[in-house]
């Protein structure tokens, strides 16, 4: 499986993929609105909240607004025309940050659940992405899960109710101590396998200077 970006991925880079017997997801946030992104004029004034903290060029969404809603429909659209076999919808997680708007986990529960229906009902799997409190709750409606850095913030056991239902769970992690230290990376791995989570040890940047696999 590659987990790759969907608007900047072209379709015949999907084609080739799939051609190998890969299967392809395709990322977009979900939960926040990206500058340089070619529909991003599309969002309004007050469908965007507080910039993300880090990450220049984003703000958080009102996941309540029917626009918001409007322009993931589209999204999703793109990922079946694109040939997508499924989608990593990221920055679910509003609701525990400082949006500027009231969200809360109720909002933020109606919201996946959208996201996950509009997904299924044009054929994509769906990822749960980010959202850790609200696993118990959301796993019913997603058929995998993807994290970051789980090991580092000590989340990994949380995504247990979809290791049981035999749904995958893909975690990567970013911290230097695991490329350089390469007991500590086997320790990470060991941990990994034990739970049934599938771990990658990827640069930040994701530019591809290195790959450490734990499967």
């Amino acid at each position: 499986m590659y987990d790759i970006d969907l608007f900047d991925t072209p379709k015949s880079t999907i084609d080739g993929l799939k051609s190998r017997g890969i299967a392809v997801v395709c990322y977009f946030s979900a939960g926040s609105s990206e500058n340089w992104r070619p529909d991003y004029p599309r969002f309004t004034s007050l469908d965007q909240g507080n910039a993300l903290s880090g990450w220049a060029g984003e703000r958080w969404l009102d996941t309540r607004s029917t626009n918001v809603r409007e322009i993931m429909k589209a999204r999703l659209d793109l990922a079946v025309s694109k040939g997508c076999d499924g989608v990593e919808p990221d920055n679910m997680d509003a609701y525990v940050n400082n949006p500027g708007f009231p969200l809360t986990s109720n909002t933020q529960i109606n919201y996946a659940q959208f996201i996950a229906a509009e997904a299924r009902a044009r054929g994509l799997k769906v990822a749960l992405k980010n959202a850790v409190e609200l696993v118990n709750q959301l796993e019913p409606h997603f058929d995998f899960a993807v994290n970051e850095q789980c090991h580092q913030y000590n989340e990994c056991n949380s995504y247990s109710v979809f290791i049981s239902k035999g749904k995958p769970v893909f975690n990567a992690e970013y911290s230097s101590i695991y490329v350089t230290d390469a007991t500590r990376r086997a320790q990470l791995c060991a941990i990994s396998r034990s739970i049934g989570i599938r771990s990658l040890i990827l640069p930040l940047d994701l530019n591809g200077a290195f790959r450490y696999s734990c499967d």
